[in-house]
């Protein structure tokens, strides 16, 4: 349906159920002070003031969708440890639903920990596993998608290249959407990055697009980026693809139209997540059946908004319609 304002549009969001399928993992913040250096190696010594655990990877993308006003549904792997225990009761306390959540006794919940000292980031230590998952913890969470998926109004991979997301994961989920009309949207990261066949949007990063085709070219020869598109397009046979250009802001080229949005000039103190908000803003826009234009522009504009907080945190939605109505896109 065509809207008539951005506040209309955004009314809308309350409407939506959005799947998500992919590496979820905890996001671990140790703050403290630097006071000296270590007498063992050349390296500061942090006193720990405080800890923080937060949803990560596609679990952000929830809180994403849920800050949008969105129903976020989740389909993941965590292991069947204290970090995975951890990871539930997150999810609780943020009122997401745990049901589509498979533990597995053979993998390990993902953490990354972040050792932050005012406002700087000192190191990041990962636990993770990125093997594949077996036939039948695959099968389990197929079955968990496969339950839910006909309720949602679009579906997003979130790719961390974790091992949850398989080859034939992405084909039975792609071939269920189609017989139940809901689009599909992506981002991606290297293993699975042409395994994506059919979907709605394909949203990588300049980087991620260069790698995944074997490219190379200068960051600003926008010919060049629009070549690569029409290639990636054609290889996936999808719909269209929405790509983050970093400070030069987003490309898309969808439903018969290319467009390129410029960066909003930003005080950026983190860049983390900010890809977990673009593909939230994408995915409801593409439900909503939004033009391409819009499609970009409302994503583009949630990215930056995201990068002036340290950490990883969800696009505040009054904040996102705020900043959409001093713009004259309807």
């Amino acid at each position: 349906m065509p809207y008539k304002s951005i506040e209309e549009i955004f009314a809308a969001f309350d409407k939506l159920k959005v799947l998500i399928i992919g590496d979820v993992m905890v996001d671990a913040y140790i703050w403290g002070a630097v006071e000296r250096i270590s007498p063992e190696a050349p390296v500061p010594v942090v006193r720990a003031t405080k800890r923080d655990f937060r949803l990560g990877g596609a679990a952000n993308v929830a809180l994403n969708i849920q800050s949008l006003g969105a129903e976020p549904i989740l389909c993941a792997v965590v292991g069947d440890d204290d970090n995975g225990k951890r990871f539930i009761e997150r999810l609780h306390e943020k009122n997401i639903s745990s049901e589509g959540i498979v533990f597995s006794t053979e993998r390990p919940t993902t953490v990354k920990t972040r050792i932050m000292t005012a406002h700087q980031h000192v190191v990041r230590v990962d636990e993770e596993t990125d093997r594949l998952l077996s036939k039948q913890e695959e099968d389990h969470l197929w079955k968990q998608i496969k339950q839910v998926l006909p309720t949602a109004d679009v579906i997003i991979f979130e790719d961390y290249d974790k091992g949850v997301i398989s080859k034939n994961l992405i084909k039975k989920t792609v071939e269920l959407s189609e017989s139940n009309n809901i689009p599909v949207v992506v981002d991606p990261k290297k293993r699975n990055f042409l395994n994506y066949k059919g979907v709605t949007l394909f949203k990588p990063n300049l980087k991620e697009l260069k790698e995944g085709l074997k490219v190379d070219f200068e960051k600003n020869d926008q010919a060049e980026i629009e070549r690569s598109v029409e290639t990636l397009i054609s290889k996936l046979n999808s719909q269209g693809s929405l790509i983050t250009l970093s400070e030069r802001g987003v490309y898309i080229q969808y439903g018969g139209q290319k467009h390129l949005i410029p960066a909003h000039i930003r005080e950026i103190s983190d860049v983390s997540g900010a890809g977990d908000t673009v593909i939230s803003i994408a995915a409801i826009a593409v439900a909503l059946n939004l033009s391409p234009f819009l499609i970009a522009a409302l994503s583009n504009l949630g990215g930056g908004l995201v990068c002036e907080h340290v950490g990883v945190v969800p696009i505040e939605k009054q904040a996102l319609l705020e900043e959409s109505k001093k713009h004259n896109w309807l």
